[in-house]
């Protein structure tokens, strides 16, 4: 972990004042108050290098690249825009007019007069019913669960069907290293096709063929790939499909957040972030249905294993439909303008909107916005701006943590192997998969408080609370193995085990990584940041589900859930010393979160541990550390001040 250097801020003159005679307590109170805030405004000069002041200028510039304009300027602006583009007719560019003035601050659109009682009442309930969206919107919700669905399915269906066809391709005899790898490879494929190749597809399919275009192809090769896994005859050719499943996967994730981030309002477009998490869990436990549906079907005259292939195949059926209605859909307004076809932009938004005002109001706030990122060089790769910019550093190392994790905590073991493991904890083949089901049911329902609890609690506590209860339930699952089969206690805590793991990991490390690496990285970094947090989560995801195989048959299950317990417990302890708070930060405000030294925000880490004893445990009095100090002469920023340091 990189480690940054604290530049002594404090001066003799505050060495003086500690000499001066006594005072009254409220006049030391004050004076300290002043210090501290002499202090926090030193730090920042002195701590900040001229390019580094540049780089949060124009992150406080893509923050809202409309400050700072009056309305008569911001009218003219909007007309401007209207008629260079040709965007429509005369009452377009009036439209544009108000929008302008109103995507400066959203807000306030009431005190505007230039909007009509239809605009302000539509512009009000944004914020007093914000799912209250014309129905095309409705549809574009529609297709990003269906795709997340499509994606859940993908993942799982392969879950029970590795019980049959890896028998039956001479790979499934748990007890010979050849077997166990082999198994693991074939089912890791997708995984590791997204790592090396899916995920780096994303830029190119989304120049060419658009958001709609990539989330059409991806299915395609979804459907296509899921078809082809139903007609395989050997493991390598097994392999072969599913590793194409990759290029379905792998753009698909990374694109269907972006399409939705890119149609919805802002009031909303949080929400349908933690919704993908959510209906990817769903589709999670529609691939467990499949395979329980499916595990009865007999064998028909020359064909071999016909039940694992319906299962394999019936991932094909919700990419199909996503194919067959994508294009009812329009098109991103973001995507038509980065081609510089500003009046289709238009034209897309005015569909997903209820008044011309409205729409106009978002079209102009995207263009100025895209206006500022395409003056934002810095003289260096946007990559390399990752690694030698230490603001963005802690973020990547943060953001790289989380994703990172979220594998390694175990979760993808029990979504990819736990008919397996039901199956060696003595239950029968159709009771193993209707276990999964039970686990695909829980992961489901418990994703769905995700929604209130990531913005209630915040994304480090959630972790934090999270982590250690994982890795008990993952030990608790893992030394149930050593109950006697012919125990009933044997079954029931096995399950009980992987269930209560189940519903602590669907509220805090599924939601929370994709959400914490989305607003960590600034804006002008944030598509490469996320492009590196995809390819990482699907690397891990990759190493998981590869070793998984030979790591239970070298361990048995008490060793091999244990190995993932001890993992919980290591990510509870870079969580604490290395992951800040983000819930609730501005832009402005993100910059000093992570302008923090990580070995600053390690000690404040460690110094949470007697803190929470004090309060929780002795309930004590005790108030918290504030590691960020509010600046009064830039309320829109918080500072960061060396607890050392404090007078």
């Amino acid at each position: 972990m990189a480690d940054d250097n604290v530049h002594d801020t404090s001066s003799g003159e505050f060495e003086g004042e500690n000499k001066a005679a006594p005072t009254s307590a409220p006049a030391v109170e004050e004076k300290a108050a002043v210090r501290n805030q002499s202090i926090a405004h030193s730090s920042k000069d002195v701590d900040l290098t001229e390019e580094e002041r540049v780089r949060r200028a124009l992150n406080k510039k893509l923050a809202n690249p409309l400050a700072g304009y009056s309305h008569a300027e911001l009218e003219e602006m909007g007309a401007a825009y209207a008629r260079k583009y040709q965007v429509g007719d005369e009452s377009d560019v009036m439209a544009f007019r108000a929008g302008a003035v109103c995507a400066q601050d959203p807000a306030k659109y009431d005190s505007y007069p230039g909007l009509t009682d239809e605009d302000k009442e539509v512009m009000r309930r944004e914020f007093t019913n914000r799912w209250s969206q014309p129905r095309l919107l409705y549809l574009v919700i529609v297709l990003c669960s269906t795709c997340a669905a499509v994606q859940g399915m993908d993942e799982t269906v392969v879950n029970g069907a590795q019980l049959f066809y890896g028998k039956q391709f001479g790979i499934g005899d748990d007890s010979k290293e050849r077997d166990t790898w082999l198994l693991g490879l074939t089912n890791s494929a997708p995984y590791l096709c997204c790592a090396f190749i899916g995920c780096w597809l994303t830029v190119p399919f989304n120049h060419y063929f658009g958001r709609r275009g990539t989330i059409f192809i991806t299915c395609v090769f979804s459907a296509l790939a899921c078809f082809w896994q139903a007609f395989t005859n050997s493991w390598w050719h097994m392999f072969i499909a599913r590793f194409a499943l990759g290029f379905g996967i792998g753009p698909k994730s990374a694109t269907v957040p972006i399409y939705a981030a890119e149609t919805t309002p802002p009031g909303i477009r949080g929400a349908l972030v933690m919704q993908w998490q959510m209906w990817t869990a769903f589709g999670i436990m529609v691939g467990y249905a499949a395979d329980l549906a499916f595990f009865n079907v007999p064998d028909s005259s020359g064909i071999t294993g016909l039940n694992w292939r319906l299962m394999m195949g019936s991932a094909l059926f919700p990419a199909v439909v996503v194919c067959c209605f994508v294009f009812m859909c329009p098109e991103s307004p973001r995507w038509y303008m980065g081609k510089g076809r500003h009046a289709k932009a238009y034209q897309a938004m005015v569909r997903l909107r209820y008044t011309k005002a409205q729409a106009a109001r978002d079209v102009f706030y995207m263009h100025t916005l895209l206006e500022a990122e395409s003056t934002m060089k810095m003289g260096r790769s946007k990559m390399l701006e990752l690694f030698r910019v230490p603001r963005n550093r802690r973020a990547m190392q943060a953001s790289e943590i989380v994703m990172f994790m979220q594998q390694f905590c175990g979760v993808n073991v029990i979504a990819y192997y736990s008919s397996a493991i039901f199956v060696q904890a003595s239950f029968s083949e159709v009771s193993a998969l209707a276990a999964s089901l039970g686990f695909g049911i829980i992961n489901f329902l418990f994703a769905i408080p995700a929604i209130y609890t990531i913005d209630t609690f915040g994304r480090r506590n959630l972790l934090l609370t999270t982590f250690p209860l994982m890795s008990l339930f993952l030990f608790f699952t893992g030394f149930s193995f050593w109950i006697p089969e012919d125990n009933k206690a044997h079954i029931a805590c096995i399950t009980l085990g992987i269930y209560l793991f189940g519903v602590v990991y669907s509220p805090g490390a599924g939601p929370v990584p994709f959400t914490y690496s989305a607003e960590a990285y600034p804006l002008y970094v944030r598509s490469y940041g996320m492009s590196l947090a995809t390819a990482t989560l699907w690397f891990f995801n990759f190493i998981l589900s590869v070793t998984w195989p030979s790591l239970n048959r070298a361990f048995k299950n008490q060793g091999a859930f244990s190995f993932y317990a001890a993992w919980n417990m290591v990510g509870f302890v870079l969580t604490l010393l290395f992951v800040p708070e983000t819930k609730g930060r501005t832009l402005e405000e993100l910059d000093h979160v992570f302008s923090v030294p990580s070995r600053v925000l390690a000690a404040y880490g460690l110094r949470q541990i007697p803190y929470f004893f004090r309060r929780y445990i002795f309930r004590q009095d005790v108030h918290p550390e504030q590691l960020y100090d509010r600046d009064d002469e830039d309320p829109g920023e918080s500072s960061y001040v060396d607890p050392e340091k404090r007078v």
